[in-house]
């Protein structure tokens, strides 16, 4: 089911004001702090990238490359996820995260930046936009959806979708669900190693916690909060027979945001960037314009 494939891996597995921002010096700094460890690098307009459950920012290596001579990379490595040291304790991990992500960009002066968010990674710069307005100035989700409950229909609520993730969960702190690509990840060889890579190297407590939460935190209600944000939302579509549904899966998530762009990708599966680098690149280029 695609639903246990998204929440296993995906899940477990801009005119700006950019102020003192373009000042920044090009070499690499990084910060460790609770939930989070910040890595940035580059100079230029800011742009936050923040990967999805049990995923490295390496996922987002391949577009780094094409813009970090033009923007500051605020790169955000969730700790304990793809064999970075977990928090001494990952409970409340994305109000964690998107907390501490806001008070280090108030902190260094960084103003609205572009916002770049892929799964998980996508719904907590959602819930940055709505806590923190000032954190944000343009939101990009990537394959990401206000409430992953959807996929097991229009009724599911986080209550009725909460002992499936538990259950998830103690499986995989327990040890006793090996860590494999799960389905819909990848279309590539290459994609879903990387995944699996980073799976395996991951904290399963710090995965568990992370897979419950998302799964469980239904943002829909939240969406009006976010219309005088521009927002863009990149999703995957995997072969011509599955677009249709695809399409009304995104266009009904996101009804209420009615200024939001909806940018399909053909011939991909969850890790866009991974599997269609160039449209990806294409649809970063479009969002940052």
């Amino acid at each position: 089911m695609r639903i246990l494939a998204l929440i296993m891996c995906g899940l477990a597995a801009a005119t700006l004001d950019h102020g003192a921002a373009h000042a920044q010096p090009t070499k690499v700094v990084e910060q460790r702090l609770s939930h989070i460890t910040i890595r940035t690098v580059g100079s230029g307009a800011p742009v936050v990238l923040i990967p999805g459950l049990a995923s490295s920012t390496a996922v987002y290596d391949g577009i780094a490359a094409k813009i970090r001579g033009t923007h500051r990379l605020i790169l955000v490595q969730v700790n304990g996820f793809a064999g970075t040291p977990p928090a001494a304790t990952p409970d409340n991990l994305l109000p964690g995260m998107v907390d501490e992500l806001a008070a280090w960009l108030a902190a260094n002066h960084v103003e609205r930046p572009a916002v770049v968010g892929h799964s998980m990674g996508g719904l907590t710069a959602m819930m940055l936009a709505k806590r923190h307005p000032d954190a944000v100035g343009r939101l990009l989700i990537v394959e990401s959806l206000p409430f992953f409950g959807v996929l097991l229909g229009p009724g599911a609520t986080p209550d009725a979708v909460r002992p499936m993730v538990e259950q998830m969960r103690n499986a995989v702190v327990s040890g006793t669900s090996p860590p494999e690509v799960p389905p819909h990840m990848s279309n590539t060889d290459a994609g879903k190693a990387k995944v699996l890579e980073w799976l395996k190297a991951s904290d399963p407590k710090t995965v568990g916690e992370a897979l419950v939460e998302d799964a469980t935190t239904d943002f829909r209600s939240d969406l009006p909060s976010l219309n005088a944000v521009p927002v863009t939302v990149v999703y995957a579509v995997a072969s011509p027979a599955n677009k249709a549904m695809a399409d009304a899966l995104y266009r009904e998530a996101y009804k209420v945001l009615p200024g939001a762009r909806l940018v399909p990708v053909d011939n991909s599966e969850h890790f866009i960037m991974l599997d269609q680098p160039q449209a990806f690149a294409s649809a970063v280029d479009d969002f940052l314009k």
